[in-house]
């Protein structure tokens, strides 16, 4: 069926409401080890394709459980429509069906998001939402914009609150009214506040997912109940990370423990000059790809790129021998 998107937002959002959802509660393609791809670039600074079909495959042998194209880890404000639509088809081309995907789309103008929302290609399993940012929408503005998006949409929604980029915070009474809808299946929460996150986690309904957004907080957010995380550590390191979160999930913190420990120095390292560009040095230190950014964004300083190498070099021994 072809649709006629010159259409008033009454119109369009009347369309959508008449389809009806399944429920897509219960599904386990989204709990795990996610992680947020990052997009590789050539010197030119244009997608670096073949870097980025390795960077699949890493993942796909590295345990990772599913894949999220077009995060923000991805530099998707500074890629072109054409540029996101042939990432999107190599990574499921090249992932040839073997890990969920699921597909970051997200904005401030809500009949646009829907738009794209409605006209996903095939091979998605998913779809990622970040809550609208800059416009600072009250929280029955994130709502009605979340509503809007489920009606427009004929796969599983997971919400993402990130306060720190968007400049308004998803409070957890509004996750948890959204959790009522039959197609927002799980929300990823940025927020880094444990008693909203709790709070989500302690009231949501059954088969709705919480999902960790911050690395560091992963296996702790798990303990309390947590059922995942989409990860940008797991780009570089996806055996360590997907292993410390599966082992998690299955209660054997003497497993995960250790592995979480491990992690927090170079965790902190990729976030301490920007995200992607501390995890792209680790990934160029793995042979994957160059640490080549779109302006605005810039390379780490040197001294941080050297201390990443030298705790990618101890990591990477610990991987190589076990």
């Amino acid at each position: 069926m072809t649709f006629n998107f010159q259409l008033s937002t009454f119109d369009f959002q009347l369309i959508f409401t008449n389809f009806g959802h399944p429920n897509f509660r219960n599904m386990n393609n989204f709990k795990g080890s996610g992680v947020a791809l990052v997009t590789p670039f050539k010197s030119d600074k244009s997608v670096d394709f073949d870097a980025l079909r390795k960077l699949v495959q890493l993942q796909i042998q590295g345990g990772t459980n599913f894949l999220v194209v077009m995060g923000t880890t991805a530099e998707s404000p500074t890629l072109s429509k054409e540029e996101k639509e042939e990432i999107l088809q190599t990574v499921i081309s090249e992932n040839a069906g073997r890990l969920p995907i699921i597909y970051g789309i997200g904005g401030n103008n809500t009949l646009e998001v829907a738009k794209a929302i409605a006209n996903v290609p095939a091979g998605v399993d998913g779809i990622l939402s970040v809550s609208p940012y800059y416009n600072k929408p009250t929280q029955e503005g994130i709502y009605q914009h979340f509503k809007f998006l489920a009606e427009a949409s004929k796969l599983p929604i997971i919400l993402y609150n990130v306060p720190g980029r968007t400049g308004s915070n998803m409070l957890s009474d509004t996750t948890l009214r959204l959790a009522e809808l039959p197609n927002i299946v799980a929300v990823k929460e940025a927020s880094g506040n444990f008693e909203q996150i709790m709070d989500i986690i302690n009231r949501k309904p059954e088969g709705f997912l919480v999902l960790s957004g911050d690395d560091a907080i992963t296996m702790p957010l798990i303990a309390c109940g947590a059922d995942g995380v989409i990860s940008v550590v797991a780009n570089a390191l996806p055996e360590k990370f997907s292993t410390m979160v599966n082992a998690s999930l299955h209660g054997d913190f003497d497993l995960a423990k250790p592995i979480h420990n491990e992690l927090l120095n170079i965790t902190k390292m990729f976030f301490e000059e920007g995200n992607p560009a501390g995890v792209k040095v680790a990934l160029e230190n793995r042979e994957l790809m160059s640490q080549n950014l779109r302006l605005p964004l810039v390379p780490v300083s040197s001294n941080l790129a050297n201390r990443i190498n030298q705790e990618m070099k101890s990591i990477l021994q610990l991987i190589h021998h076990s």
